[in-house]
């Protein structure tokens, strides 16, 4: 706990984690106010749902490679203040136009396609900057930190998104993301730690992206991990609208309730923080990785028979251990990832990552809103369901079933 405290009492972390803590609260209230404009507010069907998921995460398909490569040559700094301002200005022009009375649902795909391609920049700069502030030595500690003002985030923002949400129409309900936004910008200007310059006399951006394509195909840990977290996204994300659209139009739950049961997944996610290093230390980090994922994804299927009874209870059940178990998966697979990686290709290790765990992500919303659309939402998270429970024999499958300490290697390629 006292390493914990000492990384606060540092100037340059704080101010990253005062700018993640405003801009996590206001991604977690976009996750559900956005599709509620869309449901509530243009009575959207489940395609037009998905196809809105789907456009959300597109972008890690159609720039996340070369995106890694322009932010191992820019201040990843500057970078994440750039798409902070960008994103505040992209969605504050939803609230303007549904008080202007023009908000038409092509204005949110335009609005969740720049949301998405702002935030691949901004997490491929933030991925790789959280070792150059703590060193390496550190990254489990920061990114434990981290993680867990993500569940934090989790918790509240749904909670607090879906009252704002009812009290305020879901379109206005958007301002406190751009406030959010608008705070974790000014945060990252206050960081004084300048990164070091890098010379690049001659490189070519093609080559750049084809490195950081290579070491992390050519790593056999790493593609592991890739592919395990790529499957978990795609079934996940093709869970979500199916999800929205279970809770809002068949159940007719107010967004106030919506918003506190998606909230447990953030108390999940915080007991997941809590116990990730003794869950480590107890069945290892290779084990941990898979059992993180393998072992809450048969919850899924009792979300197809939930209703608005006792019922609920199941969802929240559903909720928690996933939020727990994202955490634990989240927190080990990423800190041997910025390990395992040497410093100039980060970046770039990152995006790669981000391209193939997040470039399944369009294809599963837009499956899960034409499967919701062609079967009914509760058939469609059977389907999801069935498809969760294979991620984790990516990791399962590999070396890392029984490996209580992952190899790490700063400097060579593997």
């Amino acid at each position: 706990m006292l390493l914990r405290v000492s990384l606060l009492r540092e100037r340059d972390f704080r101010g990253l984690f005062l700018a993640d803590s405003a801009s996590q609260v206001g991604t977690q209230l976009l996750h559900l106010a956005l599709p509620l404009v869309a449901v509530t507010a243009l009575r959207a069907s489940a395609v037009q749902v998905g196809l809105l998921t789907a456009c959300q995460t597109l972008a890690f398909v159609v720039i996340g490679l070369p995106a890694g490569a322009i932010v191992d040559r820019l201040s990843k700094r500057l970078v994440m203040v750039v798409a902070d301002w960008a994103r505040a200005l992209a969605l504050v022009s939803v609230p303007v136009a549904w008080w202007l009375g023009v908000l038409t649902i092509y204005q949110l795909y335009a609005v969740a396609l720049v949301l998405g391609v702002f935030t691949v920049f901004f997490d491929a700069a933030y991925q790789s900057y959280l070792p150059h502030l703590v060193g390496r030595e550190r990254l489990v500690e920061g990114n434990s930190m981290m993680e867990g003002l993500r569940t934090v985030a989790h918790l509240g923002g749904p909670s607090v998104g879906g009252y704002l949400v009812q009290f305020l129409t879901a379109p206005f309900a958007l301002v406190v993301t751009v406030a959010g936004y608008v705070w974790s910008a000014l945060c990252l200007a206050t960081i004084r730690k300048r990164e070091p310059r890098r010379e690049r006399a001659g490189s070519h951006l093609g080559k750049e992206i084809a490195e950081g394509v290579r070491f992390v195909f050519g790593h056999r840990l790493l593609r592991r991990i890739a592919g395990c977290a790529g499957t978990a996204n795609l079934f996940g994300t093709m869970a979500q609208p199916a999800i929205l659209l279970l809770l809002a139009r068949d159940l007719g739950l107010p967004a106030g309730t919506i918003g506190l049961l998606l909230a447990v997944g953030g108390v999940g996610g915080v007991v997941g923080a809590l116990v990730n290093r003794r869950v480590a230390a107890r069945f290892g980090q290779g084990p941990t990785i898979w059992l993180a994922i393998g072992l809450p994804a048969p919850l899924m299927f009792v979300v197809p028979w939930v209703q608005a009874d006792w019922r609920l209870a199941l969802f929240a059940l559903f909720e928690f251990c996933f939020g727990a178990g994202a955490v634990i998966f989240n927190v080990t697979q990423l800190s041997f990832r910025q390990a395992v990686t040497p410093e100039p290709l980060l970046g770039r290790m990152n995006a790669t990552i981000r391209f193939l765990v997040w470039g399944t992500m369009p294809l599963g919303g837009l499956l899960g809103g034409v499967l919701g659309e062609v079967m009914g939402v509760r058939n469609a998270l059977l389907v999801a369901a069935a498809g969760s429970c294979l991620a984790f024999l990516w990791v399962f499958t590999s070396p890392m079933r029984t490996m209580r300490e992952l190899p790490v290697s700063s400097r060579t390629l593997p």
